[in-house]
């Protein structure tokens, strides 16, 4: 048994980080560019540092949907482009020059972001900032911008658009979440590097979620989002067209509704595929619905357990079974060949110095494939922020380093420094040879593929940088995918006829939902 006093409380192994994974392209301000283009506009994921202590292969699994959604609604006389600046390829075009360029702003990238529409508004470009960060601080974002894009952008990227070629652009735009979703066109992926994920094929069936979690940026003060649903036959038909063999559904929370989850399985099962999600553990309430997700080609799930006290979850408005129950709850999916990816969050107000080491002893006792960790970070516009602000407990507003992986916050049973130590042990202790070995499935024919994908994703940070770099992702894990796809059909012909239990089978490529 690991004390509070040990090893976590040591300083860190130090982790060298090649420079192109840590610091953003540079923007030459002298750099010779091309004439302003007209009608052609330019979607930007801006670069963002690497956490050393998490896998470099959680940043290529799927691309921005976000922006592949905006370009389906772009008209058809335009031209659009995509650039994702952490898949390594430098600065984002410039000759010809945008005339639009439209930037999803997030927290912890806003001043790469803001960098970034400096550069082209300087050079003749009108600069659309979005997302998150512009909805929960405005007035922050709009000095930066020629037009802030405010809620649903599908539904404000044509208007925005028209806007330019009417010459009347407004500064600010804003929408709702309540159209129907089912009306939004499927998202333009023909216009994504392929060679650059894992799969192109990100797929969300609900937007919105039933939990309103404190911590949550569901939770950030003017963003109502309601829960809808788009028709699972939408679904498989997107899962069809984009010829991929894995899908990674991005929703928040796939099963909150169980009948919609359980027709949307019905609707994946005859394609053959496979593919992971996001789900809260109470979707275990119902194990048939397991089994339909597993006959269905679900292979790996991705679970916000978040704490093993049950205070926490409380304080935190989350919605969950007793963390008591976790561990039944976990063989549930087990049973049915799904992987789970546990989600931690460190540093809740009942959090001690022994929560590194309790929950790492757990997550290996319940030979979870995969865990993910997060120090508690307060998101600005949320309960959690407000919270903090009023006791004093805020350290800075420095937003680049609101990345779950630095503490912004006083914890209430440590220093900021220990949370940092704890949450860094974690990942050195859950991505150790011990640990993975530790968490290897029970069955041995499983064992070998567990190992495969646990060294892959987990131990290979410098095979990701030049996997990422040489736009080889997609070439080098596709035959992997498929031999995972092969070996789920296999299994799940078995489970079908109520031949097997699946314990064989928890071992996809790669974590479910991360």
């Amino acid at each position: 048994m690991i004390t509070a006093d040990q090893p976590w409380m040591q300083a860190p192994r130090r982790r060298w980080l090649p420079l192109e994974m840590t610091r953003a392209p540079y923007l030459d301000p002298a750099v010779q560019t091309g004439p302003v283009l007209p009608r052609f506009a330019l979607l930007v994921n801006p670069f963002y540092p690497k956490d050393p202590h998490a896998s470099f292969g959680k940043h290529v699994l799927t691309p921005s949907l976000a922006l592949t959604s905006f370009a389906a609604t772009t008209p058809a006389h335009w031209r659009v482009e995509y650039w994702d600046e952490n898949l390594l390829d430098g600065r984002p075009p410039f000759d010809p020059l945008p005339e639009v360029v439209g930037i999803s702003v997030h927290l912890t990238f806003a001043e790469r972001a803001f960098a970034l529409a400096r550069w082209y508004r300087q050079r003749g470009c009108k600069v659309i900032l979005g997302g998150l960060h512009v909805l929960s601080c405005p007035e922050e974002c709009a000095p930066f911008a020629d037009a802030l894009a405010l809620g649903d952008g599908v539904r404000l990227w044509p208007r925005i658009l028209a806007d330019v070629e009417a010459g009347c652009l407004r500064p600010e735009y804003s929408a709702t979440y309540d159209s129907d979703y089912r009306e939004d066109p499927a998202p333009r992926r023909s216009i994504l590097p392929k060679r650059s994920f894992l799969t192109t094929t990100s797929l969300i069936a609900t937007r919105g979620c039933h939990n309103r979690c404190g911590f949550c940026y569901l939770a950030t003060d003017g963003l109502r989002m309601p829960y809808r649903m788009r028709d699972p036959a939408q679904i498989a038909a997107e899962f069809v067209a984009d010829g991929q063999p894995y899908a990674v559904f991005v929703d928040n929370n796939l099963g909150s509704n169980r009948a919609y989850l359980r027709a949307l399985c019905q609707a994946l099962r005859p394609l053959e595929k496979i593919w992971s999600a996001a789900v809260s553990i109470d979707v275990t309430d119902e194990p048939g619905l397991i089994r339909e997700m597993a006959l269905a080609g679900c292979t790996g799930v991705f679970v916000g357990f978040e704490s093993l006290t049950d205070a926490n979850l409380t304080e935190a408005r989350k919605k969950s079974p007793k963390a008591e129950d976790y561990a039944r709850r976990v063989r549930i999916l087990h049973d049915v060949g799904i992987q789970v990816n546990g989600s931690f969050v460190l540093g809740f107000d009942h959090d001690r110095k022994d929560v590194f080491a309790r929950t790492a002893e757990w997550v290996e006792e319940n030979r979870l494939e995969c865990a993910t960790f997060h120090i508690l970070t307060p998101y600005p516009a949320t309960p959690l922020f407000r919270q903090m602000e009023a006791e004093g407990r805020l350290l800075h507003r420095d937003w680049g380093r609101y990345d779950t992986a630095h503490a912004v916050f006083r914890p209430k049973h440590m220093t900021p420094e220990e949370l940092e130590r704890g949450y860094a042990w974690m990942y050195e202790r859950l991505f150790s040879h011990t640990s993975i070995w530790r968490r290897r499935p029970a069955d041995w024919r499983a064992v070998g593929p567990y190992l495969g994908m646990s060294y892959l994703y987990k131990r290979s940070n410098w095979l990701w940088r030049f996997l990422i770099g040489q736009h080889w992702v997609h070439g080098v894990w596709r035959p992997l995918v498929e031999v995972t796809r092969k070996r789920h059909l296999r299994f799940r012909a078995g489970l079908g006829d109520g031949c097997a239990d699946g314990r064989g089978v928890a071992t996809g490529v790669v974590p479910g939902g991360v």
